[in-house]
């Protein structure tokens, strides 16, 4: 009987309908995770004339559903190890997409926080998940690329955000804003139905006609021959999943990472939430504001897609670390010009350098650490992330509730774009797991050369 390593068969394979339904239903929940994400920064203006609440209290409340999503998190990538990233997904896409619908009947800034909150839980639980579904079937000569683009879908939902926002907020009100996130409750069963189980997952527990029959849908080639065995994913070491990603040289890493993504995370909750009030501030009218949070999901998308394969050319850092920089460039001047054009401009070099910047550190992150560790790689990562998301919307909130020149309120926001490049520059790409898979291939493609 022959033997074969599942994870060469998928590193191997080539694009066709598995990937290009897998990668659509992906990309549609994260699409709506973003429509989430921005819909509040939205409706900011509107809930504080409505409730009367100060800008303080409005920020809290942003910060109280980034608590959700670092809970979230944590609870669901420990979950995964146990019932399947599978189930966890449609799980928490339910979750998330329920109570953003119910956000559209809260009746009063009590009520509204608390569905917020749980709301947040799905949304922090979705996205590590995907992440790490994604990496696992991505062929391995495209993985960023699937990976980037699947979190593409991120700034296309919070592009359809601003944009509905910006029709129907002076017309409808914010309740059919927050309603219409209850779309993904329509197409759960699809989700169910088309997303297959991880294969490591079930190969750990057993099932491997259930596993045969994943790759045969990955590789149709590989159902014509069924006397194989799996060689399975070696035993788990005992011990705290969290401690192994400090160890085999990986602590300095591990740190950097979670430093870099709670940079990215201020930069993306800190405009997500208060870009309309930052610009109504300098000077726009709330339908200009809100055009400014649609060019930044822009910049992302655009930011994506130009550097995520210029990623698989070059490398992680020689992208990452620059795109940071330039973010910071672009908030320290976009306080200090007039022109809409050039505030365009710099606001789409936001959306690329935070946004876009974090789809490509999610597959720097799910590539870096093996796969037996990467749910909970990037669970953790994203989970110290939220960190940032939790302090940022109140932060701001307190900036703007002091009356400062806009100029310094752009300036403080892009400290954490100068503190996420210098942690990303002592990531240690020599430690990371896919930085050894590439010498072993060069290994032994040396060996081969010599033996000829």
């Amino acid at each position: 009987m022959k033997k074969i390593n599942p994870m060469n068969v998928i590193d191997r394979s080539s694009i066709h309908s598995f990937h290009i339904w897998f990668i659509f239903w992906m990309f549609m929940v994260i699409a709506f995770d973003g429509y989430d994400v921005v819909i509040y920064g939205a409706a900011v203006p509107s809930l504080m004339k409505e409730w009367g609440i100060s800008v303080v209290t409005a920020g809290a409340i942003g910060s109280y559903t980034a608590i959700g999503t670092a809970i979230g998190a944590i609870i669901f990538c420990m979950l995964a190890d146990k019932i399947g990233r599978k189930k966890i997904i449609w799980l928490t896409t339910l979750i998330f997409s329920l109570f953003t619908f119910l956000s559209g009947f809260a009746n009063g800034p009590l009520m509204f926080a608390i569905v917020r909150v749980i709301a947040g839980f799905g949304l922090g639980g979705v996205m590590p998940n995907v992440i790490a579904l994604a990496t696992e079937f991505s062929p391995k000569r495209v993985r960023t690329a699937i990976v980037s683009f699947i979190f593409c879908g991120y700034s296309v939902g919070a592009l359809v955000a601003a944009l509905t926002s910006r029709s129907l907020l002076p017309t409808a009100g914010w309740e059919p804003v927050f309603w219409l996130g209850g779309v993904p409750l329509l197409f759960i069963p699809f989700l169910m139905k088309s997303i297959p189980e991880s294969v490591g997952f079930l190969l750990e527990k057993g099932k491997e006609e259930d596993a045969k029959n994943v790759i045969s849908k990955i590789d149709p080639n590989f159902g014509e021959e069924r006397a194989i065995e799996f060689v399975k994913p070696a035993a788990k070491k005992p011990g705290s999943p969290v401690v192994k990603l400090f160890e085999e040289k990986r602590a300095t890493s591990t740190i950097m990472f979670w430093i870099s993504c709670f940079s990215a995370f201020v930069l993306i909750y800190s405009m997500n939430t208060w870009l309309p009030r930052l610009m109504m501030q300098s000077g726009y009218d709330l339908s200009s504001s809100l055009a400014f949070t649609a060019v930044m999901q822009l910049g992302a998308i655009v930011g994506t897609l130009v550097f995520g394969p210029l990623v698989d050319k070059i490398g992680f850092k020689k992208v990452l670390v620059p795109l940071f920089f330039c973010g910071g460039i672009a908030l320290s001047l976009i306080g200090f010009t007039n022109s809409m054009f050039l505030a365009f401009i710099f606001i789409a070099v936001i959306g690329a350098a935070s946004v876009g910047l974090q789809n490509m550190s999610n597959a720097f992150v799910s590539q870096y650490y093996p796969s037996g560790m990467r749910s909970t790689a990037v669970g953790s990562t994203m989970a110290f992330g939220r960190v940032g998301g939790i302090v940022a919307p109140t932060f701001v909130g307190v900036l703007l509730s002091m009356n400062l020149m806009p100029q310094y309120n752009f300036a403080a926001i892009a400290s954490a774009a100068v503190l996420g490049g210098i942690a990303m520059i002592f990531v240690q790409e020599k430690h990371g797991n896919y930085y050894k898979e590439k010498e072993q291939i060069e290994e032994k493609d040396e060996t081969l050369t010599i033996a000829k």
